[in-house]
């Protein structure tokens, strides 16, 4: 498992199996006190809840670098009977732990999620609560009841020895369909019949996929910190060049679209995770996303000398039921490939970052060595990628 940690520093939203408490450390992700944060929270819960009990609180390992997760059941009364509830909080980070992203818009992500639950038939946890003071646990937070399901992992990769890589084509199957029909659900919400301003990006572009590059640009800007990345300036510059003339109709972007933002029941979809990325634009950033990150952990498989899953969310597999299911073909996917593959990378150097912050690491003379698929940045780049 080390070399895989190395290489990922991030996992699912929710706990997988086994349980959260017997999943190995991989990287340190916050400098709060465990039994301080306990406190604080049953506190917090009284204000919610008649009597509250916690009776268990634990931060996966295995969770996301970004927001931090608290998984806790808690005990209660409720209408003169006794409860018990299964709950998930998602707290931003603490700044002096240098997160993964500027800025951490809790609201915008209950937001998104009850306006998801409330206009469609995509399967998403029920938000409970959201808590924008920050004096109850130092940071704004929102909680949600616990979906459940199973997560393809991350550590090990579920390409490499999971419940997934070991199921029968007809089953992966059936999960990266309805994985895709999920995806296709989300973008067909009318826009006109929903307050979608909060996901608008802040930043200057004459179509919504114009701002969402805008916004990765000024990311970037915030997340090098005087440093310089040439391998993702180059993509900048590609994406520039070659922006699709028709961008298609706007939709809801989830933004961090791939399986492991996923709880699976019968290898179906049945609750998405993770919308901290959201926003607006084209549908193919969606499909791009998904694809790609496949391919990422397919190089983590490749580099660990493992067959992984070369058949599994294929583009012209992904790209062909999209359109059946949706009425919408995506002509640009070579883009939207480039474009997250662009995402990740900064995402990864800011984990790196954040690394070097809790002393695990140092930067590297070449900084663009601490972005694992490199190489295939180089390969899109060149064109190289697509031929096979």
């Amino acid at each position: 498992m080390t070399g895989v940690a190395r290489v990922l520093g991030y996992g699912p939203a929710q706990p997988t199996e086994p349980p959260v408490s017997e999943a190995p450390p991989i990287h340190k992700r916050s400098s709060r006190d465990p039994g301080e944060l306990r406190e604080r929270l049953g506190r917090w819960l009284g204000t919610r809840l008649e009597a509250p009990e916690i009776a268990s609180l634990s931060s996966p390992s295995a969770s996301g670098m970004s927001s931090e997760t608290l998984v806790f059941e808690v005990r209660f009364r409720e209408g003169g009977a006794e409860r018990t509830g299964a709950f998930v909080a998602r707290l931003a980070p603490d700044p002096r732990d240098v997160p993964v992203f500027p800025l951490y818009d809790l609201e915008a992500q209950f937001r998104v999620m009850r306006l998801v639950a409330e206009h469609s038939r995509v399967a998403v946890p029920r938000v409970r609560w959201l808590e924008l003071d920050p004096s109850h646990l130092g940071s704004s937070f929102f909680v949600m009841e616990r979906a459940p399901g199973r997560v393809p992992p991350d550590i090990m990769p579920y390409n490499m020895g999971s419940w997934l890589s070991e199921a029968s084509p007809a089953d992966r199957r059936r999960l990266q369909d309805a994985t895709v029909a999920a995806i296709a659900g989300l973008h067909a919400i009318d826009l006109r019949e929903v307050d979608t301003g909060f996901l608008e990006f802040p930043v200057p572009g004459a179509t919504a996929l114009a701002r969402h590059v805008e916004n990765q640009r000024r990311y970037y800007a915030w997340m090098r910190d005087g440093r310089r990345h040439p391998v993702l300036e180059r993509c900048f510059a590609w994406l520039d060049a070659n922006l699709p003339r028709d961008e298609g109709p706007t939709v809801i972007s989830w933004g961090d679209s791939r399986i492991g933002n996923v709880l699976y029941e019968d290898f179906l979809p049945a609750a998405i995770l993770d919308w901290e990325m959201a926003g607006l634009g084209p549908r193919g950033l969606d499909v791009g996303w998904l694809v790609f990150m496949h391919e990422f952990f397919e190089g983590v498989a490749r580099m660990m000398g493992q067959p992984g899953m070369p058949g599994f969310l294929r583009r012209e597999d992904v790209a062909a039921h999209y359109e059946r299911v949706s009425g919408h073909a995506l002509p640009d996917l070579a883009f939207y490939e480039l474009y997250a593959a662009l995402r990740h990378g900064i995402v990864m150097a800011r984990i790196h970052a954040r690394r070097v912050h809790f002393g695990e690491v140092e930067w590297p003379e070449d900084v663009d060595s601490v972005i694992p698929h490199r190489e295939t940045l180089e390969r899109m780049l060149d064109g190289s990628y697509w031929k096979g």
